[in-house]
């Protein structure tokens, strides 16, 4: 197998925040989807767009192979009263996937819950890493009910993490990779090597116990340093790097492609 057809059977993701883009320019991003060979959208839901367009938008996406997952999640779904935020996506997804035709149906769900933005995280670590957990296991009873794919996203740090409560102990990173299909690993940096370096453990864990990780990557500004994100950089040089990453990780089942951050700002990336 050649290294062209290796990287078309893995995942090209992206994530789509402002979901009014499939209401007000439909064509215009499913045409730069297409031109990227996104084959994954993760789909931030928004119960304000009616369900039609997602029905719309879906089919069209579904007709140039592209998959849509159901995305969302924010930091506060580990607090108290964050479940009802959770079963209010799934509620919603749902009744959404049984009014749609096959090819209008979300493919999985792909949630971005960052606990350590919790203020939970400083003032009580231990008791928001357990809530954190509680929630993906509920997120997994749901999605088996709903006979979809759980994903999460997870920053690369998490293999220093380490728990201790009634779902065992050990490190937290292993722990949400056993727990899902999928795991996009956001190794926000803008060299190969650091990207190789920062997923390591992950795609050897993964590698373990037949899991799949993709790896994430940032175009938009960031304030946290130079090194964060491709956004100076422009799109040929985070292709050239992606491409070291990959031919590092080619032998790795457990590899399973990319996902860049996020549709806006690759869109208004240098070439």
């Amino acid at each position: 197998m050649g290294k062209v057809d290796a990287m078309d059977m893995q995942d090209k993701a992206t994530w789509l925040w402002d979901t009014t883009k499939i209401v007000e320019d439909e064509s215009g991003v499913l045409s730069f989807l297409e031109s990227k060979h996104v084959n994954k959208l993760y789909l931030q839901i928004n119960n304000d767009i009616a369900s039609s367009y997602y029905k719309s938008f879906i089919d069209q996406a579904s007709a140039k192979g592209i998959k849509v997952y159901a995305l969302d999640g924010a930091a506060s779904w580990v607090s108290a009263e964050g479940y009802q935020m959770q079963d209010q996506l799934f509620d919603w997804l749902h009744t959404y996937n049984e009014n749609a035709a096959a090819t209008e149906q979300f493919s999985g769900v792909h949630l971005d819950v960052e606990p350590y933005l919790n203020s939970g995280w400083s003032s009580n670590q231990v008791k928001t890493i357990e809530s954190y957990q509680a929630l993906l296991t509920r997120a997994k009873e749901n999605t088996d009910q709903l006979q979809l794919p759980l994903e999460v996203d997870m920053p690369f740090w998490f293999d220093e993490i380490k728990y201790n409560n009634q779902f065992g102990q050990g490190l937290l990173a292993e722990w949400v990779i056993d727990q899902v299909e999928s795991v996009s690993i956001m190794a926000y940096r803008d060299a190969a090597k650091d990207i190789i370096k920062i997923v390591e453990h992950e795609i050897n864990y993964a590698q373990k116990v037949n899991k799949s990780i993709v790896i994430g990557v940032e175009t938009g500004a960031s304030d946290e340093g130079q090194n964060i994100t491709f956004y100076d950089d422009g799109e040929s040089y985070m292709n050239k790097q992606l491409a070291q990453v990959h031919k590092n990780y080619a032998k790795k089942t457990s590899y399973n492609g990319f996902a860049i951050h996020h549709v806006d700002s690759w869109m208004n990336m240098q070439p």
